[in-house]
């Protein structure tokens, strides 16, 4: 229920509205994938232990995917519009700070308070466009906005590394704060104001005990591999993690205005699609991080040449969601995103046999096959995260969808990253000493150099060789996970007819890529 509108919009107004919320999403990716292609550049200037140059990225996933439904419902409460130009102003705001920061540490805070920003400047934004239009032109609006996400995650990582070699690391930061501050602009002149009037505000203890949850998690993951998983502080990070999502759980269902309506996965489809949207986190988005890591820090390529490689796997978001659309006429959404993992799954195998070191012209076949397998369900999960509950439950179901997404991405990004570690640390065996671990973890964060001074019994091909045997295995592992993800999928979203499936997401296109920009 939204608070009516004295004055409706005319078209040049939501057009410029528009241009708003879409320069927003443009720059959400770019400060996603800067700082990955950055990381060895960041790490020689502002040092800082493994643990805190993982976080670099994990900082921003965890605060962005845990305050998603927050801030939903902060939107609802006090303004779609003051809660997007209150978002987009800290976003901007922190990623000036981030090009002026001299410190590992605060470089950390930073980017988790830039997640949050994001988060605002997001849900207030995507809530603000859907009082905007109606019908179809709300799916046409949807649609560009996410066309808009896509071209950020696309070429991000060749326009930073173009930045990053004429200026430097902070200047990755310099488009990021000329999108927000555009979009601040267009928003505080032509977005109009609208609220719930039946919101009660936000449920504080199932926020709290959500986000706390999970940087208990996360910390402890990202902790293990350098002082084990036996070490007491790693052991009472996830024992406390896990006390706390059992809190979270028990308050979502006494408090009378839940973030999180837990009978929503009684429904066998609604299940299916919370595994659908954890499936691009490990997949294809922890590959976003990685793999600008292995090109520029451990292959030796330029900032350049590592941006050039990743636009061929992200490049086929331009076109392929929009494709999977279409598809829907003659294939189930089961089909098809079954399909597109299962594709995606084939690519990491793929990549899985091309050690460190291979003419890069050797990896494109891959990588554009995981981008064109993971586009398939890419373009469908939105319209299906409405689409397989009751649509008095819609809003529910697409707050719940877009925090498992971002959250996953977070999660597996710091999960994944350990099992690198340990992998690689295995690979150096014995002959690397007590400072295996130290090693395999300045190799995981790109810095060859300094692993190189942790073993020096070690030399430079045998580190390689070690971190390109770890970083196959680990491609295995993804490839093992992504099919197992595809047949669950397909079983629980395959359990209506193909025509019905297809019905299902014809009748939700309204809200198709709603929740776009938390992709990344």
């Amino acid at each position: 229920m939204t608070s009516p509108q004295t004055k409706v919009a005319s078209p040049t107004e939501k057009f410029f509205v528009l241009v708003a919320v879409c320069c927003a999403a443009a720059a959400m990716p770019l400060t996603f994938t800067g700082p990955a292609v950055a990381l060895p550049a960041i790490s020689r200037t502002l040092g800082g232990s493994p643990i805190a140059l993982n976080w670099v990225t994990n900082a921003f996933m965890l605060t962005f995917g845990s305050c998603l439904m927050a801030s939903g419902a902060l939107a609802d409460s006090f303004g779609r519009r003051r809660i997007f130009l209150t978002g987009v102003g800290c976003f901007a705001l922190f990623s000036a700070g981030l090009a002026l920061a001299r410190n590992i540490v605060w470089f950390d805070i930073l980017r988790a308070l830039q997640g949050l920003g994001a988060a605002a400047a997001f849900s207030g934004g995507m809530a603000s466009l859907a009082q905007e239009f109606d019908g179809t032109a709300r799916m046409r609006a949807f649609s560009i906005v996410g066309s808009s996400f896509g071209v950020g995650l696309a070429f991000g990582p060749i326009a930073s590394g173009l930045m990053i070699d004429a200026f430097g690391w902070p200047s990755i930061f310099v488009l990021v704060v000329a999108l927000a501050l555009l979009a601040l602009g267009l928003g505080a002149y032509f977005l109009r104001e609208s609220r719930d009037p039946a919101a009660t505000g936000l449920d504080w203890p199932g926020a709290l005990s959500f986000t706390l949850a999970l940087t208990l998690f996360t910390y402890g993951v990202l902790r293990a591999p350098e002082t084990g998983w036996s070490d007491p502080l790693v052991i009472a990070l996830l024992v406390g993690a896990a006390l706390l999502f059992l809190a979270f759980g028990i308050i979502e269902r006494v408090v009378k205005r839940p973030m999180l309506d837990l009978t929503l996965f009684r429904y066998p489809r609604f299940v299916g699609v919370q595994l659908l949207a954890a499936a691009p986190a490990y997949a294809f988005v922890v590959l976003l991080i990685l793999l600008p890591v292995r090109f520029v820090g451990i292959e030796g390529m330029s900032e350049i040449a590592a941006g050039r490689m990743m636009v061929a796997l992200s490049a086929p978001l331009l076109i392929l969601p929009i494709v999977a659309g279409l598809l829907t006429r003659w294939l189930s959404a089961a089909t098809i995103c079954g399909t597109g993992l299962i594709i995606s799954a084939g690519g990491l195998f793929w990549l899985s046999h091309f050690a460190v070191g291979s003419a890069p012209s050797a990896l494109i076949g891959p990588l554009l096959t995981i981008g064109i397998g993971i586009s398939l369900p890419w373009g469908l999960m939105d319209g299906l995260a409405v689409s397989v509950v009751p649509k008095e439950r819609a809003g529910m179901a697409t707050g719940i969808f877009s925090t498992t997404r971002v959250a996953g991405e977070g999660v597996a990004l710091a999960v994944v990253s350990a099992i690198l570690s340990a992998l690689v640390r295995s690979n150096l065996g014995s002959s690397a000493g007590e400072n295996a671990s130290a090693a395999a973890q300045r190799l995981v964060t790109g810095n060859l150099a300094a692993a190189a001074s942790n073993v020096p019994a070690i030399g430079h091909d045998a580190l390689i060789q070690g971190y390109g045997h770890a970083f196959s295995a680990l491609l295995w592992l993804l490839s093992a996970i992504t099919v197992i993800t595809a047949v669950v999928v397909f079983s629980f979203l395959g359990r209506v007819s193909a025509a019905a499936a297809a019905e299902d997401v014809e009748q939700s296109q309204e809200n198709e890529e709603t929740l776009v920009v938390s992709k990344a």
